[in-house]
C-alpha cells in the first residue's frame, strides 16, 4: 500500500516545462547534469522545487549512468523555503517532511551514483539533499550549517538519519546547538566531503567524478550504493553473509567476465600510485 502522506498532491503537480524552471536538466557523455535552478531565494527548497528535482531524478534514472548535483547562482542550496512552511497546519508539514524523504531516497537508494557539487550556502535542508549523494565535492567558497535549533524547527529532510551519520551525533548537536557553522576544510575532516578544491572548481571536479563512475559496470555501482548502507545497519555476521551472496552474484554477470578477462589479458590497466597533487 501506497503511504498517503508521501503522494504528491494534485496541486503540485507541475509539467515538464514548470518543472525546468525550477531543476534545469542536461545529459552529457551519459551523465546527468541536473541544477538546482531558484537562484533569487538562494535554492531554498519549496514543496514544487521538491516535485521538480524528483523529476528530474526519475528522468536521470533513465537516461543516465550517473548524475551531477548543483546549484545555480551563488549558492547550492540555503534549505528549507521558511516563507512556505511558517504556516503550515502540522499534518501538511508531517506530509511534506515524508515527501522530503521518499524524493531524496530515490537519489541515494536509486540506480545511478550520483556527485554532488557545492558551493555557498549548504545550509540545512541543503545539507540534507547533499547527504542523499554518493559523493559530495566542496569548492573554499561552501560553508555548512543546521540551524533548525535557531529557527525552532527541527530537520525534517532526513538529515538526523543522512547527515549523523556523516559527521556524528556529537558535531550534528554541535551545529543545532550553537548554529555553528562549518568551513569546506571542515566538512571534509568531518566526513562530510570527500573533495575540497579552489572556489569554482566543483562542478568540474564533479563531473570528472561522476564520468568514472558512469564507466563503471551499472550492477557494481548499484551494489555499491544500495548494498554498503545497508551491510552497515547490520550485525556484523549478517553483513558478511549478505556480502557474500552478492560478491558471487556480481562476478557471474558477463559483463563482470568480460572486464575480469580484460585485466587478465592486460586489456585493461593495473591499479598503480597516486600522482602528486
Amino acid at each position: 500500500m501506497v503511504d498517503n502522506l508521501v503522494e504528491c498532491p494534485e496541486e503540485l503537480a507541475m509539467s515538464p516545462s514548470q518543472a525546468a524552471e525550477l531543476c534545469t536538466y542536461e545529459l552529457r557523455d551519459g551523465v546527468a547534469h541536473v541544477g538546482l535552478n531558484r537562484p533569487r531565494k538562494r535554492n531554498a527548497i519549496s514543496d514544487r522545487f521538491v516535485e521538480a528535482i524528483a523529476e528530474a531524478v526519475g528522468r536521470a534514472e533513465r537516461e543516465a549512468r550517473a548524475a551531477v548535483l548543483f546549484g545555480h547562482g551563488e549558492h547550492f542550496c540555503a534549505g528549507l523555503d521558511l516563507a512556505e512552511h511558517v504556516d503550515k497546519a502540522p499534518m501538511d508539514a508531517v506530509a511534506g517532511s515524508r515527501r522530503w524523504h521518499q524524493v531524496f531516497d530515490m537519489i541515494e537508494h536509486g540506480t545511478i551514483p550520483w556527485v554532488c557539487a557545492l558551493h555557498g550556502a549548504v545550509v540545512g535542508g541543503g545539507l540534507e539533499l547533499a547527504a542523499a549523494t554518493h559523493i559530495r565535492v566542496a569548492d573554499r567558497s561552501a560553508f555548512f550549517a543546521l540551524p533548525e535549533g535557531q529557527r525552532g524547527i527541527f530537520v525534517g529532510g532526513g538529515g538526523s538519519v543522512r547527515v549523523a551519520r556523516l559527521m556524528g551525533v556529537a558535531r550534528m548537536s554541535d551545529l543545532m546547538l550553537t548554529g555553528r557553522v562549518a568551513s569546506a576544510e571542515e566538512a571534509e575532516r568531518w566526513n562530510v566531503v570527500q573533495y575540497v578544491v579552489d572556489a569554482g572548481a566543483a562542478l568540474a571536479k564533479a563531473g570528472e567524478l561522476a564520468r568514472k563512475a558512469a564507466a563503471n559496470a551499472p550492477f557494481s555501482n548499484y551494489a555499491v550504493i544500495n548494498a554498503l548502507p545497508r551491510i552497515q545497519d547490520m550485525a556484523k555476521a549478517d553483513g558478511l553473509f549478505v556480502e557474500s551472496f552478492i560478491a558471487t552474484f556480481a562476478t557471474s554477470t558477463p559483463e563482470a567476465v568480460e572486464r575480469m578477462r580484460a585485466f587478465l589479458d592486460k586489456r585493461a590497466p593495473k591499479v598503480g600510485r597516486p600522482r602528486d597533487k
